[in-house]
């Protein structure tokens, strides 16, 4: 991010594999992000990410002096990003020339999403809603409680993102990480089974091959394999959720739960890997879907079963982010930052 700048309104962008959300935020507003602005468009439909934005700020009539974009991919040097699962190909200092701007700024989308928990609350609205949902029973933390602490945000959809919040005083930190390609760890005899036919299939087998949209595809078939039955060679994520729901098909149904304990292992592990004993946030497309088999089924359970951790781990609370734009409302956060303000709540 650059330097402090005054504040002005600024174009966000939620860009992933299927769908790029476009939002405006004015940093000195008490709602800095304007919910009316909000609007998807399919990636498939343009040329570039420049083409869509034109094309949103013809329709919506708002006018931004710069931008903050939170693409599902590696940002390099602050510059470019080539976005995972996504044909677009991104250059700042283009874009800020084509859209006529003052500066682009690029971050990883679950950057933004890290920041994005100091602007949600756990508190419902008036129709019952809340930005936060707690899985598992450990005392929800404060954000800005303790003068140092760690977070996890990790999440399915199209792929899998994995970034880290770090409060040190005043101070807020994101890590963009792309953990969700880090290798998958089996650790039962049935996860050992499914990296058994998934390796067959792909050589090596990273997280991302489980925890995400085609992940639950790829659970699905390697739990019919398995299991020696026959499996509908044009389901989708949505078909298995669905058929789970309604238990009209045991494999779906065993494969949502299959997904849930190893979600929890993955997000276990990266409490280790970055030290987070603060808390975990779930988020991505899948996890409001998956919800219900993520509080009741394996999740808390394998995300606690950590050998000699898992006194430690039994403590770390997880929740899952509800509000449908935490990349849009991630990229608020940074837009206050950049204003020279603090999302951060005491």
């Amino acid at each position: 991010m650059a330097n402090v700048s005054a504040p002005a309104p600024t174009l966000l962008a939620d860009l992933g594999g299927t769908n790029v959300r476009f939002g405006i935020a004015h940093p000195d507003e008490d709602t800095p992000l304007i919910q009316e602005s909000i609007r998807r468009y399919h990636v498939k439909d343009y040329a570039s990410l420049g083409e869509a934005a034109q094309q949103y700020f013809r329709e919506t009539g708002h006018q931004a002096q710069r931008a903050i974009i939170a693409a599902a991919g590696r940002i390099d040097n602050g510059e470019t990003v080539k976005v995972t699962n996504n044909p677009w190909a991104i250059s700042a200092k283009n874009l800020t020339k084509e859209l006529g701007l003052e500066w682009v700024h690029l971050v990883n989308d679950f950057a933004a999403q890290s920041m994005a928990v100091m602007l949600m609350t756990d508190t419902p609205d008036a129709k019952g809603h809340a930005d936060l949902v707690q899985v598992g029973n450990p005392t929800i933390p404060k954000i800005g409680s303790k003068e140092e602490q760690t977070f996890v945000v990790v999440g399915p959809g199209t792929g899998l993102g994995v970034g880290g919040l770090l409060i040190r005083g005043d101070k807020v930190s994101v890590l963009q990480t792309e953990g969700g390609h880090a290798g998958f760890a089996a650790h039962s005899a049935e996860d050992i089974e499914i990296l058994k036919v998934l390796n067959l299939h792909y050589g090596r087998v990273s997280n991302e091959r489980l925890i995400s949209g085609a992940g639950l595809v790829n659970l699905y078939n390697a739990i019919c394999e398995i299991s020696g039955q026959k499996p509908d060679e044009t389901i989708t994520p949505e078909d298995i959720t669905r058929r789970a729901t309604d238990e009209s098909c045991p494999m779906c149904n065993r494969a949502v739960e299959t997904f849930a304990g190893i979600f929890g292992s993955v997000a276990g592990d990266l409490v280790l890997t970055l030290g987070a004993w603060d808390g975990v946030y779930l988020t991505g497309g899948m996890t409001p879907i998956l919800l219900p088999w993520i509080q009741k089924g394996h999740f808390r359970e394998r995300f606690e079963a950590k050998g000699r951790f898992r006194d430690t781990m039994e403590s770390v609370p997880t929740q899952a982010i509800m509000n449908p734009e935490p990349g849009l409302i991630g990229g608020t956060a940074l837009a206050i930052v950049e204003a020279g303000g603090t999302p951060l709540r005491r």
